[in-house]
């Protein structure tokens, strides 16, 4: 079997560190290119604490990947750029896999119609951790019993989105899920609502990804809680990604669909 020629952007960050390594991991996968604004020239074998791999880190995107034909692209960059990134993979026939949160609703159905337009794959997810999607799918059943919800975001400080992406699916699937009308959730003061859920977030040192959903009924409370207290946990959905993506004719957002769940 031919292996999956893998493009890694912001490989240089901590997140496209740990996919380089990932990658590098795999058998049937190879580092076609990395690509960060910086440590240009570098080998990122280093930097992702792994020999030297010959692949150096550039700074053009466009360019990476016309010379090197990756089939598939992996974005951890910043919510400003990702948009760009996905186009231009699209327009130099690279399927995307892109753990980037941040894109608005209306450019993920642009994207979506590039998509079927080119007739290639991409997967947006925002969450690649298992757990953090199971998370989600019992918050989606526990909403059609108990509808008073509210969510609680903690992620490391360097995060720049806010609510996160996975707290904005999770609303979402929630909103899916309710057979009425959500309660009133309160004052606009009090954090940010979402699909009719109330959510807060918290940007702290020490932290990594984290995720609370509290519904309340008569006399009773339900928490369901997910952390990722490494980076690592979001690697098995990265790579699943991988694989599934080169088979996809079409935009796919959430890993709960590769997953069968």
């Amino acid at each position: 079997m031919a292996r999956i020629r893998v493009a890694v952007v912001g490989a240089a960050g901590r997140m496209g560190r740990e996919v380089v390594r990932a990658v590098c991991a795999q058998q049937h996968m190879t580092l076609a290119t990395a690509v960060d604004l910086e440590h240009p020239g570098e080998d990122v074998g280093p930097l992702a604490g792994l020999p030297e791999t010959g692949v150096t880190i550039e700074q053009d995107l466009r360019q990476a990947l016309s010379r090197t034909r990756p089939q598939v692209m992996v974005d951890f960059t910043r919510p400003d750029v990702v948009l760009s990134n996905i186009e231009c993979a699209l327009d130099c026939g690279v399927r995307p896999v892109v753990g980037t949160t941040g894109l608005k609703a209306e450019e993920i159905e642009r994207l979506a119609a590039l998509c079927e337009e080119r007739e290639l794959g991409c997967v947006i997810a925002p969450n690649f951790a298992v757990g953090a999607v199971l998370l989600m799918k019992m918050s989606q059943m526990a909403a059609s019993v108990l509808p008073a919800v509210e969510i609680i975001e903690l992620h490391h400080e360097g995060k720049l989105d806010s609510p996160s992406g996975t707290a904005l699916k999770t609303a979402e699937m929630i909103a899916a899920a309710r057979g009425e009308a959500p309660q009133e959730p309160g004052p606009p003061e009090r954090g940010t609502v979402s699909h009719g859920v109330r959510i807060h977030s918290v940007r702290l040192p020490g932290l990594v990804a984290h995720q609370e959903v509290i519904f309340g009924g008569l006399g009773q409370t339900l928490t369901l809680r997910h952390d990722s207290v490494s980076r690592e946990s979001f690697m098995p959905g990265v790579l699943l990604a991988i694989e599934k993506v080169i088979s996809l004719r079409k935009l796919v957002y959430g890993l709960e669909h590769l997953l069968d769940l």
